[in-house]
């Protein structure tokens, strides 16, 4: 686990202990009131092995492998649909996403502090989501394993995924998160239509990109919606509503919260089931504490235009685009309210958030009519800025090469596509809101409902043995760093493939550098640092550290 995350925590944790145990025993005993709610569950239907029926909601696999979802009902009920169609995928998720915090928390006394720092951070939580998320997140629970009881019971334990996305971002060295979105519309597009792509940069591993969903929602109250979604999770990072407004989601820089309030995904989630402007879905989030700072994408058909919602725990911001027809986020924030925010600031300095904004901004220059498919495009786009070849991986490119979903939107025909695996590279899933929502309830076959006569063709770049050398590199990364952790011998060769396959990538000779470093074999550790820091290099830390080992060798040599 890296220092910084155990240092926090055994901070917090202290905090916790002075402050007392109140608190978190009135957030652990808390439950929704689902009395309140009629409930008419049928038996779950099992129609193959991966297509299954609850009257008219259903989950289906479609030929590219994301799972289709689509339910409706009061809160409660929507929660235990979701749970019971999608058991198995919620309970692999699970196992997954512990799996994962196992792996960064190896040590069982850790764990076990860990438990009860996530206890005590989000002791208010409960207070800050509303009731009926509550009943639908306490009916997903029903369905949760019982494998991991020891972490929370399934109620608590639930709602704190959904604090995931927010607790990652917090920490930081988790690296979780980071995001690229861009609107262009009017002249710049070619019709004249809002058009938005993003690509969402959470990861947690290989395996929990593997399933995901796409959730089709008809909610009792408000607004009928769309998002991608996985097992487990009501939120919402990347949607649409059937109004035509679309809401995604970019982190921020942010302080280390002591306590969690209401996770963005359900701010998120607020806005899109009841807005349907970008008026509405501002005065949404205003009435709403985060407890980590984002930007919030929100676009609308109504007002055929994208704007910015900046939010964070002590300040509130919007950003709209005057005079112009484009719109561009990445991971900093742009509005009046943080001009002078100096954490803002530093991470536009040390980032790499500035130089994905300044690529976005220089593909839509040299795409002056946006389309759907060009928007694709842009979001497959490896290279750096001037089509500079900067290494595959590299998070200064806009794909990252581990994204757990791409998706474009055309809000003004309700239409949505979605990036199937790998990364951003497979085929783009076209769906027609005006179709799903139009004909879902008297669908009685639980067939796929995507539009595949719209969807966008998988990247040529599948095809190529660059792509396979990447592949290779992430086997060969993984293989190098655990060896590196357990301080075994690495033979030249290894080092010499590694490179390779990934050429233009300062992280192959970093590794490198720090592997002879440590082995005192400083004349090669010099060489490969020096090497590391002719490429395009992360960010200003990054660069920092090449030159404090640099500085060190030189000394040794001398």
């Amino acid at each position: 686990m890296p220092k910084k995350i155990v240092s926090n925590i055994y901070v917090l944790l202290g905090l916790a202990l002075l402050l007392g145990s109140c608190g978190v025993s009135r957030s652990l005993k808390d439950l929704p009131d689902v009395s309140i709610y009629e409930t008419k569950l049928p038996p779950r239907q099992q129609l193959s092995d991966s297509t299954y029926r609850l009257a008219t909601n259903f989950l289906t696999k479609n030929p590219q492998g994301l799972y289709e979802l689509y339910v409706s009902g009061n809160p409660y009920e929507l929660g235990l649909k979701t749970g019971s169609l999608t058991q198995e995928l919620f309970q692999e998720q699970e196992r997954v996403f512990v799996e994962k915090i196992d792996e960064l928390v190896p040590s069982k006394g850790k764990q076990k502090m860990l438990r009860k720092f996530l206890a005590w951070f989000n002791r208010k939580m409960y207070k800050n989501i509303d009731e009926q998320y509550k009943a639908e997140i306490y009916g997903i629970s029903q369905y949760a394993s019982k494998d991991y009881d020891r972490i929370a019971a399934p109620y608590p334990r639930v709602m704190y995924f959904h604090g995931a996305h927010d607790i990652g971002h917090a920490l930081q060295d988790l690296a979780l998160v980071g995001c690229s979105s861009f609107a262009a519309w009017g002249p710049h597009t070619e019709d004249g239509k809002l058009i938005i792509g993003r690509n969402f940069d959470f990861y947690a591993g290989d395996d929990f990109a593997k399933n995901k969903i796409i959730a089709f929602v008809a909610p009792d109250q408000g607004h009928k919606f769309m998002s991608v979604s996985w097992g487990g999770m009501i939120g919402v990072v990347s949607g649409m509503n059937d109004q035509g407004l679309t809401v995604t989601i970019n982190a921020g820089k942010s302080k280390f919260p002591l306590v969690a309030k209401t996770p963005i995904s359900l701010v998120t989630r607020e806005i899109l089931q009841y807005a349907s402007t970008i008026y509405e879905a501002i005065a949404i989030a205003k009435k709403r504490e985060v407890f980590v700072s984002e930007s919030i994408f929100v676009g609308s058909a109504k007002d055929k235009k994208a704007a910015l919602i900046e939010v964070s725990p002590h300040n509130f911001g919007v950003y709209e685009v005057e005079n112009g027809n484009q719109l561009v986020c990445s991971n900093h924030f742009q509005s009046e309210a943080y001009a002078d925010d100096k954490k803002n600031q530093k991470h536009i300095f040390e980032s790499h958030s500035k130089y994905r904004y300044q690529r976005m901004e220089e593909l839509l220059e040299n795409t002056p009519k946006v389309t759907p498919k060009s928007a694709v495009s842009i979001l497959r786009n490896k290279n750096g800025l001037e089509d500079k070849h900067i290494g595959y991986g590299n998070e200064k490119a806009l794909n990252q090469m581990l994204a757990h979903h791409g998706i474009v939107f055309q809000p003004e025909d309700l239409l949505v596509w979605v990036s199937s695996n790998p990364y951003q590279l497979g085929e783009f899933v076209a769906y027609d809101l005006k179709e799903v929502f139009g004909t879902a309830d008297q669908n009685q076959k639980a067939r796929p409902i995507s539009s595949p006569d719209r969807n966008i063709a998988p990247d040529p770049f599948l095809r190529t043995l660059a792509y396979r050398h990447y592949e290779r590199y992430r086997k060969l990364r993984r293989q190098i760093t655990e060896a590196m952790v357990s301080e075994e011998e690495i033979e030249p060769a290894l080092w010499t493939e590694f490179i390779a396959v990934n050429p233009d990538f300062w992280e192959v000779y970093f590794l490198k550098g720090k592997y002879y470093y440590e082995n005192r074999n400083y004349k090669e550790a010099l060489d490969a640092f020096e090497k590391a820091k002719t490429k395009e290099v992360t960010t200003v830390p990054d660069k920092e550290s090449i030159d404090t080992y640099i500085k060190k060798l030189k000394r040794k040599l001398q």
